[in-house]
């Protein structure tokens, strides 16, 4: 599972490199500060979506329902991480860039979905 998540990580990472630097030509410190916050938010969620599926995915004998709902928990998981970071970000910096920090966080999330699409070469 690491392997099909591994590329769409490094894409996210790039991607926020990319938005952040955007963001700073536009708005600033602030902007990239923003951006890269938004990008890393849908990174560490993520990572956690990843790290509970895979081992619950891994574990041997699990029937197709019991992997279907660790999905979901894992879906969950990330879901709540993800709106407590933003919200967190949201209320502590005070500089905020409400465009660089959702855009970028958007762009992340929908980059993390093409792990779906990517083909498992097992």
């Amino acid at each position: 599972m690491w392997r099909k998540f591994c590329p769409v990580i490094g894409l996210q990472v790039v991607a926020t490199i990319i938005a952040a630097s955007i963001a700073a030509w536009i708005e600033g410190v602030h902007g990239a500060i923003s951006a890269a916050s938004g990008g890393l938010i849908s990174i560490i969620a993520g990572l956690v979506f990843v790290l509970l599926a895979a081992t619950s995915v891994e574990s041997k004998g699990r029937s197709a329902g019991e992997v279907l709902f660790a999905a979901l928990k894992a879906e969950a998981a990330k879901l709540f991480l993800a709106i407590m970071l933003l919200w967190l970000v949201l209320a502590t910096y005070q500089e905020v860039v409400v465009v660089g920090l959702l855009g970028s966080f958007v762009v992340s999330i929908l980059i993390f979905s093409l792990a779906l699409f990517a083909g498992d070469k097992t």
